[in-house]
């Protein structure tokens, strides 16, 4: 029970944090916990100093303008203090103006006159300074009402409290959320252990894909799998990973069952050391020239199931395999490997191209997925490349929103990355601009329902003639 409850515990807390690399959700959450918050402590520091209850609702507005955008205009935290602070004080000054215009009012009505005076000396002075903030109008007005405190007062608690609220959000964002990328998305933080199922022609095209994949993190390393084509074995599904292999090392001996036949001159033996012999070749041509340690495994039994194993047995975190597929859909063994816990990309070579430095990624929806495929992108691109994002819109009136999706996707971005938004289907969108780029990046739709794919094929099934090297990737369910 108890392990049931962990593993329940890590699935919950995963999700969670996949949420949360969506950065609008991201943002909600943050209003949700830290503005309650702020309004708690300042409420606590205005009872132990008797200030005016009327100095919250500016603060609370003012703080909810803070977090909800941390990138927008008014999320400075000097200009929110300085916007408090001047419209306390052209109430102020209102005030004095109307007395000395009309003379003394009752202490229970508000003068109109001095109501218009704050907003126009409120106007004025945040617009004169260029410190506007929706929220001085408030402090403007409510100096004008708050009979429990002189005015002077009000103004230096609206500085002193606002420097609170302005000095934790400025912590916020500079600690947490401008580095959510370091602590939230997952590839940023992994990813660097790439497993590379050597299949097909395009084999060593995807090694050297997987291994500069691997480059971009100091920790990084690849493992090289050959499996072993022998389906008569009852238990070949059973990876055979028993011998750990320092970087330096080429090739992992394999165990077979003591059932396993094999015929009087070992020839079992012997094609697993062929397989080995071809995977040392390709190996040491991976740390010569990318310069990162390459292991290799020779396994037998079901690929993809093999591969998921393999991953897991190595300690890898990313699969890099060969783009397959049968009747213009995704091969069985493709399937196994993005339906496993780990990271996969479908790698199709089609240029042969080593370098991969101008990258197109495309996007649906903001998410996990969308951060990792421009993650990659910006490892294979390094910092002398380029990446461009894209979004296609089926209307003109969703261009903004488009717009906005795709400025929060690349804030964390440390390269050259700039956005599109085309208004196009995305098929004929990349048809169009593939000739441009070294490669095209692309999501599995792994998070759409089985109905959805079926009504509507995945974009890289479409993809079939593209003369462009194309990525498929899928992210894992560790759980």
């Amino acid at each position: 029970m108890l392990r049931r409850v962990r593993r329940v515990e890590r699935r919950e807390l995963g999700e969670l944090r996949r949420w949360m690399e969506t950065t609008s959700n991201l943002v909600h959450l943050s209003v949700l916990v830290f503005v309650p918050l702020l309004i708690a402590l300042v409420t606590h520091i205005s009872n132990l100093t008797a200030l005016s209850f009327l100095l919250f609702p500016p603060l609370a507005s003012g703080t909810y303008t803070l977090f909800a955008n941390p990138e927008g205009r008014y999320a400075d935290p000097v200009q929110f203090v300085a916007g408090l602070a001047a419209g306390a004080a052209a109430g102020w000054l209102a005030q004095v103006v109307a007395a000395a215009l009309l003379g003394p009012v009752e202490s229970t009505t508000v003068s109109p006159v001095s109501a218009a005076l704050a907003i126009f000396f409120a106007g004025a002075v945040t617009w004169g300074l260029d410190v506007e903030e929706p929220a001085a109008y408030s402090t403007a007005l409510l100096v004008l009402v708050a009979a429990d405190a002189e005015p002077w007062e009000y103004l230096v608690a609206v500085v002193g409290l606002g420097a609170v609220v302005a000095t934790v959000f400025a912590l916020w964002r500079s600690r947490f959320y401008e580095r959510r990328a370091q602590y939230l998305y997952g590839t940023t933080r992994g990813d660097d252990h790439v497993l590379v199922p050597m299949r097909g022609e395009t084999a060593t095209k995807t090694a050297l894909f997987g291994a500069r994949l691997a480059a971009a993190h100091e920790a990084g390393k690849v493992v090289l799998l050959d499996v072993l084509d022998d389906p008569e074995r009852a238990t070949a599904e059973r990876a055979m990973l028993d011998d750990e292999v320092s970087s330096s090392a080429s090739v992992v001996s394999v165990n077979v069952d003591s059932d396993t036949e094999t015929d009087a001159d070992g020839e079992t033996a012997e094609t697993v050391e062929d397989a080995a012999s071809r995977l040392q070749t390709e190996a040491q041509r991976i740390r010569t020239r990318i310069g990162i340690p390459c292991e290799a495994v020779v396994a037998s039994g079901s690929p993809g199931t093999v591969a998921v194993r393999a991953a897991r047995e190595t300690n890898c975190d990313l699969v890099v395999v060969p783009f397959e597929s049968e009747d213009g859909h995704l091969s069985d063994v493709v399937r196994t490997i993005f339906r496993g816990p780990t990271d996969a990309v479908a790698f199709r070579s089609r240029t042969g191209k080593e370098r991969w430095r101008r990258v197109l990624v495309t996007v649906s929806r903001p998410g996990d997925t969308a951060h990792a495929m421009i993650d990659f992108a910006e490892r294979l691109a390094e910092p002398d490349g380029n990446v461009s994002v894209c979004t296609c819109i089926d209307a003109e009136a969703e261009r903004r929103v488009a717009e906005n999706t795709l400025a929060k996707l690349v804030e964390t971005t440390r390269g050259h990355v700039e956005t599109r938004v085309a208004r196009a289907e995305v098929e004929s969108f990349i048809e169009a601009n593939a000739g441009a780029y070294d490669l095209v990046v692309i999501g599995s739709s792994g998070d759409r329902s089985a109905a959805s794919r079926f009504i509507s094929p995945p974009t890289f099934e479409r993809l079939d003639s593209l003369d462009c090297d194309l990525a498929v990737v899928d992210r894992g369910d560790p759980n």
